[in-house]
């Protein structure tokens, strides 16, 4: 079928809100089914936490990490999923991430595992986590707006559609259905962080809004580092940290396939507890360029006692991931939420579980909800 499904003359048109992957894989897989579809991102690129840092030094040269998901794995053999990787792989969209991967413990001062190389397939989007949902976000019959921010999504109870507005009161058009991948925009997490009320009313889908209000999540501060030479003291590509109460994940970004290995560059998560802490003294809006100054030099400090000779790397930056990782599923074997009513989807890793593998379970169950109905009911 053609891009822009047409039934009974009419064209119809789908709104996807967010472009990380749940957004990104429903929105492809819907253009692919011959609906019209637009993504709205207010990023100003495609990825959500997927999305691919890029740093410009004052020499004019070009840093960039995966300061988001470092990688994914698929445990389920679920057919759809792994046919997206393999279409994926022979796109040269994802690779595997080959490498020693392992843990360290940080009151041994030492690594204490190893993974045997190959049990475990790590794969990566190339040259950046970010080029999946790019590659989706541009393909036939999707329209992608970034540097977008929706304001309101209401309900036209008369036309039976939903009419987007942007933050800045724009009238971005009526749609024939919803897809809202961001948790966000229908919580009070939202207002706390912008001062605005959900741009979401949920009120009509009294079984949704209870799912969704609040979700418990757990966020993150990750330190972007860039060294001027290897770090050969540290012979793991990726590990977590055992015993510390500041790091949880350490990876170098440039032993990635397709990356630029002209200087060596890491990245550090820390854990939920000392993100938490540090939200609870600043608070959920913008932080300052003091408090992420600080940040910065307490995971670096906690990198350099672990005694693996760290050097002062030639770059720092660190970024706080407020709502990083939920911690409940909240669509069962549905893998989204649906209310076919208002023809509204919900879906996320939060759906299924805190993964990318979770999040294109989603987006492809929102995708076929969608499919059913606009071939079905419309």
């Amino acid at each position: 079928m053609e891009a822009g499904m047409s039934i009974g003359g009419v064209t119809r048109k789908i709104a996807v809100i967010g472009s990380g992957i749940s957004g990104a894989v429903c929105a492809s897989t819907l253009a692919r089914n011959g609906v019209s579809v637009t993504v709205f991102e207010s990023a100003r690129g495609p990825g959500g936490r997927v999305s691919q840092r890029r740093e410009t030094m004052e020499d004019g040269n070009v840093l960039l990490f995966d300061h988001g998901a470092p990688c994914f794995t698929l445990s389920s053999l679920a057919f759809d999923v792994m046919g997206l990787l393999g279409e994926w792989e022979s796109r040269g969209l994802v690779a595997e991430w080959k490498g020693k991967f392992g843990a360290f413990d940080c009151l041994a001062n030492k690594f204490v595992h190893a993974e045997q190389e190959g049990l475990k397939k790590r794969y990566v989007g190339v040259p950046g986590m970010n080029s999946i949902c790019r590659a989706l976000c541009s393909e036939p019959g999707v329209e992608s707006k970034f540097a977008t921010g929706i304001g309101k999504i209401e309900w036209l109870e008369k036309e039976r559609l939903w009419r987007l507005m942007g933050l800045d009161g724009q009238n971005h058009g009526q749609f024939q259905g919803v897809v809202v991948s961001d948790k966000n925009i229908v919580s009070s997490r939202y207002t706390d962080v912008t001062g605005r009320p959900p741009p979401l009313d949920l009120s009509r889908s009294p079984n949704l809004s209870v799912k969704i209000q609040d979700i418990p999540v757990q966020p993150c501060f990750v330190l972007m580092l860039g060294f001027a030479e290897p770090l050969s003291s540290v012979p793991m590509k990726g590990f977590t940290f055992r015993n510390s109460k500041v790091l949880n994940w350490a990876h170098c970004d440039s032993s990635k396939p397709g990356r630029s290995t002209s200087s060596e560059r890491w990245v550090l998560h820390s854990t939920g507890g000392y993100a938490e802490r540090v939200i609870a003294e600043a608070g959920l809006k913008k932080p300052s360029e003091a408090l992420m100054k600080r940040v910065a030099e307490e995971l670096l400090q906690e990198l350099q006692g672990t005694g693996l000779n760290i050097p002062q790397p030639f770059f720092a930056k660190a970024h706080r991931w407020g709502s990083a990782f939920p911690l409940t599923s909240i669509a069962g074997e549905d893998k989204c939420l649906w209310d076919g009513t208002q023809r509204l989807a919900v879906c996320g890793d939060f759906c299924v579980s805190p993964s990318v593998e979770g999040a294109i379970a989603s987006g492809l169950a929102a995708a076929t909800k969608l499919r059913e109905t606009l071939s079905c009911c419309l």
